[in-house]
């Protein structure tokens, strides 16, 4: 038989919480930084190809501009395995 604390819950069901709990936070570091990152692409990868259509020679700085927020994303990522792990 479980042992159960003063709010009727036994130790496991509160183990499953805990973990639920802490997949749905790493989900969300995920997703919120993934989000994020697509608007600024957007934004940065919209004002690549006008660049890039005017001035050839820019292509490789703009390709590294609009690389730069994905970084965001992998540090989410890191976040979500520390909580995980």
């Amino acid at each position: 038989m479980a042992v159960e604390n003063l709010t009727g819950l036994s130790v496991e069901m509160i183990e499953a919480s805990q973990m639920g709990m802490t997949a749905l936070a790493a989900a969300i570091a995920v997703g919120s930084t993934g989000i994020a990152s697509a608007f600024a692409e957007y934004g940065i990868g919209s004002a690549a190809v006008g660049a890039t259509a005017e001035n050839k020679d820019v292509f490789g700085l703009v390709l590294l501009l609009t690389v730069i927020p994905e970084t965001i994303v992998i540090f989410g990522l890191v976040v979500a395995l520390l909580m995980l792990f």
